[in-house]
């Protein structure tokens, strides 16, 4: 027969164990009696662990955007960097840059003979321009004419090369600009006298050149 003592101290039991329960998780389980070992402890589950703010699994919807969008940002610089050094490495970037060396030069006087870097004849100035971007050209305008590879007017781009002739004979030569009111515009190193500029091109007798590859 059930002993009929223990009826009244499971109440009581469920009590004190509830009341055991710690802010820490920790289970006080108390004794049946008086007479009982003293309490022991059970370690309940742990609860889970904080998950600090701010990280990936708990980044707010404007937060991730904003991630997405750096990350696209910096794949963009990435790649024009990667651009600008494949141009650089180009024929076509040396003659951009041999142009942007010559604008350097404007308001330097025309010399006969001169090479730069502070005085310029008409091929100086040419063969000091794209020099400096890593391209050798002759030392006259006949022989740079002779040297690069002749193409249309149409075909033209800045910083080609211009030469003026006559009768058969190259005695001038300049950096092409670009079509400005019906006559082309280039930049040159004119004559004694004078001194590195942009100027119009007077005369019909001239023809173009480059060393671009296309």
């Amino acid at each position: 027969m059930p002993n009929s003592r223990l009826r009244p101290a499971l109440p009581r039991l469920a009590r004190v164990a509830l009341a055991g329960l710690t802010s820490t998780g920790v289970l006080l389980v108390a004794p049946a009696s008086a007479d009982a070992s003293p309490a022991t402890t059970v370690a309940a589950k742990p609860a889970p662990a904080a998950v600090v703010p701010g990280t990936a699994l708990h980044l707010t919807w404007k937060e991730k955007v904003h991630l997405r969008r750096e990350a696209e940002q910096r794949r963009r610089e990435r790649a024009a960097r990667l651009r600008a050094q494949r141009l650089a490495a180009s024929r076509e970037g040396q003659v951009r840059h041999a142009l942007d060396v010559a604008f350097q030069q404007v308001g330097d006087p025309y010399v006969w003979g001169a090479t730069g870097p502070d005085s310029f004849d008409c091929s100086g100035l040419t063969s000091y321009a794209y020099a400096a971007a890593g391209i050798t050209l002759p030392r006259t305008a006949a022989e740079q004419a002779a040297y690069v590879r002749q193409i249309p007017r149409d075909q033209l781009r800045r910083g080609d090369l211009v030469f003026f002739s006559d009768g058969g004979h190259v005695y001038h030569v300049g950096l092409w600009l670009g079509w400005g009111d019906g006559s082309g515009v280039i930049l040159h190193a004119p004559h004694p006298g004078a001194s590195v500029r942009v100027e119009s091109i007077w005369t019909d007798g001239w023809f173009a050149g480059t060393l671009r590859t296309s």
